[in-house]
């Protein structure tokens, strides 16, 4: 028996890119709706309840309302929006965050989806906080850099049309210091403080990279690069879609520049711990449209519905 799944916001990039996930797959009829009818609530709420998975790929007021007009018990809804990510009443769609994220996924007909960032900045900073290594009240940074695809369609549109000198540079943005990701950042990283946020978009369609920078001395007496790097390992031992590189890796130092690039076109995320005497940085590198967005909204509906949780991916 097909699942049946219906993508409200089909249009936009995060939609599209599920919807290449699941067009090859045989154990899921996608629903659609007609392109005259994307704005009939109406119709649009005989989708949502008619199906057993429903993504929503809108903006947070749009997606708000999207769940008011569910009301069939066994519609999954999978938010990929930033509406509901630190709702006590959602769970969110990392799967390896904790060790029960798994299960309270299968239970839960309401998953909010990671954003990008907060999915590398989590991946890196929750195992260490677990284990003891990073206390939760030490005031944290990090700089990620994301493709312009991040943007969504405006961008995209803006970098692709090109004859703007400015988007040849990395940007730096969100410099009121507000990001929509940093919330979920805190909370699902288990930190008393928000960490000091800074994204910066390259000129460059996807891939992404996460980077947290840490001074040894401010680190609880054992937490050498060794100990972070083993933990990190321990944590995602067996985890099919991560993958602990090995400590201060050498073909990332051979070639001298990190790529963010290198896990595009996949659901994995590479970690990273370099260090030196003094100072360590941690690295999450992961596809932005990938792990980041379509890929673990998938990732996700696999998991609550029992299937297989690489299929499509």
């Amino acid at each position: 028996m097909k699942h049946r799944v219906y993508v409200d916001g089909q249009e936009g990039t995060t939609g599209l890119r599920i919807h290449e996930y699941l067009a090859a797959r045989d154990d899921i009829e996608v629903l659609r709706i007609d392109a005259d009818r994307r704005k009939d609530s109406g119709e649009r709420a005989r989708l949502l309840n008619a199906s057993r998975v429903a993504f929503l790929c809108l903006p947070d007021a749009a997606a708000r309302e999207a769940v008011s007009l569910v009301t069939n018990p066994d519609t999954c809804v999978i938010d990929a929006s930033t509406a509901h990510r630190v709702a006590p009443d959602w769970v969110f769609g990392l799967p390896e965050l904790a060790a029960e994220q798994r299960e309270r996924l299968r239970a839960s007909k309401r998953i909010a989806n990671p954003g990008c960032h907060s999915t590398g900045f989590l991946l890196l900073v929750r195992p260490l906080v677990d284990a003891g290594l990073l206390p939760r009240d030490l005031p944290l940074s990090a700089m990620s850099i994301t493709g312009y695809s991040g943007g969504g369609r405006r961008m995209i549109e803006q970098y692709e049309r090109g004859g703007d000198a400015r988007l040849n540079a990395p940007r730096e943005y969100a410099l009121k210091l507000n990001h929509k990701h940093v919330p979920e950042m805190t909370v699902h990283g288990g930190l008393g403080a928000a960490p000091v946020f800074m994204p910066v978009v390259g000129p460059f369609y996807k891939g992404l990279a996460v980077t947290v920078p840490l001074q040894l001395s401010q680190l609880p007496r054992g937490a050498t690069p060794e100990a972070l790097h083993a933990a990190l390992g321990e944590r995602y031992a067996g985890e099919r879609f991560m993958r602990v590189m090995p400590l201060r890796d050498p073909q990332a130092l051979e070639d001298a520049y990190f790529d963010p690039q290198a896990c595009n076109d996949t659901n994995r995320v590479d970690l990273f711990v370099f260090a030196s005497d003094t100072q360590v940085l941690l690295i999450a590198r992961l596809d932005n449209l990938g792990k980041g967005a379509s890929g673990a909204a998938v990732q996700c509906m696999n998991v609550h519905l029992g299937i297989e949780e690489s299929r499509g991916l």
